[in-house]
């Protein structure tokens, strides 16, 4: 029986949590709020992008923006569970029009030299995490409004990726999917099929009522209906990539042999690009344009399917 003392100021507050689905991306952001003291944060939000076109719009953000206005809610905090690559987040754009200070975890500082040298950034790109105005660490605790909130490394998918623990949910990021849908890839640069192993074990330690809340939906064959939330109990019972039980070789395998499988993410050289400079798009060239670059026969290259 798991002993959850040290959780007990957490199941303590149980916070607002909305969710905003985005179709294009199949990407679920959220607003958390403390809703006695009318402050909250905005996790893994979405930028807008039409790739053929190469145009950024925000009416994905524009949504969360009128949410929060209507509600008279306070930004304190604009989260990111990693360096998404699969949209591009509108972090910088709901700073400027709600506040907030800038989050992710310490480790996008490997996540930032790498794809630095991928995509040959010049010295205006900065690889010590200073687009952010706060760098996690494994353990780091803060607060949204009066509710106490916790920051888990759970590295695997990329090497940067956290969980957020407010109040009684969990953030899960890109780490597990809903039950059915089973556990995200580890096949990009630092991501790692035993640290994802190690890092779900770390999220199954926590009790089993709190909420968890997912970061996409993928809508698995037989299911009809767009889903995010779950108990961390559920995940424990039900995943079918990684249950209780789940032996570490075979989870290894499994992953590893799905992810050869796998297409690459449609916006991930854009995502990666804006995202791993805290949702700023490149400085413009000296004809005042902006430019993605896009490498040819790259580390992308080595999936094959979409």
């Amino acid at each position: 029986m798991k002993d959850n003392t040290q959780y007990a100021q957490y199941l303590a507050h149980k916070p607002e949590v909305q969710g905003f689905f985005d179709p294009d991306t199949n990407t679920i952001s959220y607003v958390v709020a403390d809703t006695n003291t009318k402050k909250c944060a905005v996790i893994d939000s979405v930028m807008d992008f039409e790739l053929h076109g190469a145009e950024v719009f925000y009416d994905s953000a524009d949504a969360m923006v009128q949410y929060i206005n209507d509600k008279g809610y306070t930004v304190e905090w604009i989260l990111e569970t990693h360096v998404h690559a699969d949209h591009l987040s509108a972090a910088p754009m709901l700073k400027e029009k709600l506040g907030g200070q800038m989050a992710i975890g310490e480790k996008i500082i490997e996540v930032q030299n790498v794809f630095g040298k991928v995509f040959n950034a010049d010295t205006e790109f900065a690889r010590d995490g200073s687009q952010f105005d706060r760098l996690w660490k494994d353990g780091d605790t803060f607060t949204v409004g009066d509710i106490p909130a916790l920051v888990m490394h759970t590295p695997g998918h990329t090497p940067a990726d956290v969980v957020y623990v407010i109040g009684d949910a969990v953030f899960a990021g890109d780490t597990l999917f809903m039950p059915d849908f089973g556990t995200a890839r580890v096949d990009f640069p630092g991501g790692d099929a035993q640290e994802m192993f190690n890092s779900v074990q770390k999220i199954f330690a926590l009790p089993d009522e709190m909420r968890m809340f997912m970061c996409h939906d993928y809508l698995p064959e037989g299911r009809t209906e767009y889903r995010w939330e779950t108990t961390v109990a559920q995940q424990r019972k039900e995943n079918i990539h990684l249950k209780e039980g789940t032996e570490p070789d075979r989870f290894k395998n499994m992953r590893e042999d799905r992810d050869k499988q796998l297409g690459m993410p449609k916006l991930i050289i854009p995502s990666i690009q804006v995202n791993m400079r805290a949702g700023q798009l490149p400085e413009a060239e000296n004809d005042g344009q902006v430019y993605l670059k896009t490498p040819v026969n790259s580390v992308f290259a080595k999936t094959k399917k979409q």
